[in-house]
């Protein structure tokens, strides 16, 4: 059975992006970190700083969510998603995706999908059927973005989450599923047509 692929790095150079997101967090906490200190050192800072905390101001929402948009590495952004969905709540954090999903640039598009695993991701204990509203709406306009949107970024994000099987939709979403796994399998980019073998 042929294995996963990674998911490939960004198209665009997020760097001065995220580090701008970045260091607007760690001005929130009143943290500078050492001119050595690269992007995995900082967020060490904002991870430790922020841990198991439920009590965040208002001001620190919207830092928090573009720092987990900007963020290039699906494996890290997690942790300003985190902090927002403790401090927040899970719905308007999935609000907040769903926004940028829809609304968003292409970059942006792209750094929600990222981020939406980890809001989505189960802890013991938890309860997601009070958010199945949200991740139905977010299921339907990420099959719309990926049918729609040629961003090659965009479509290898979302791919790696969205189901591809009718069932998941209502009945007038069925045709776009299939536009979806005929997209991923004709596609010149071999991780979609590898990512979505593993799907269907």
């Amino acid at each position: 059975m042929t294995s996963y692929m990674a998911l490939p790095g960004p198209e665009r150079d997020p760097r001065a992006d995220f580090q701008r997101s970045l260091t607007a967090v760690l001005d929130l906490l009143g943290i500078t970190a050492p001119p050595s200190a690269d992007f995995r050192a900082q967020r060490l800072l904002v991870k430790e700083a922020l841990r198991d905390r439920t009590d965040l101001p208002e001001a620190f929402f919207a830092p928090l969510l573009r720092a987990a948009v900007d963020d290039p590495d699906p494996s890290f952004d997690r942790w300003f998603v985190d902090p927002a969905r403790l401090a927040f709540g899970r719905a308007r954090v999935m609000e907040a995706l769903l926004h940028y999903l829809v609304h968003g640039t292409d970059s942006e598009r792209a750094g929600a999908a990222r981020a939406w695993y980890w809001v989505t991701r189960l802890r013991r204990g938890d309860d997601l059927e009070p958010f199945r509203p949200f991740a139905s709406r977010w299921l339907e306009a990420a099959l719309h973005q990926f049918v729609t949107n040629e961003d090659l970024e965009v479509r290898r994000c979302l791919l790696a989450d969205l189901p591809l099987n009718p069932r998941y939709y209502r009945e007038n979403l069925h045709e776009q599923v299939h536009q979806a796994v005929h997209i991923a399998r004709t596609h010149p980019d071999p991780y979609l047509r590898n990512r979505v073998e593993h799907q269907v």
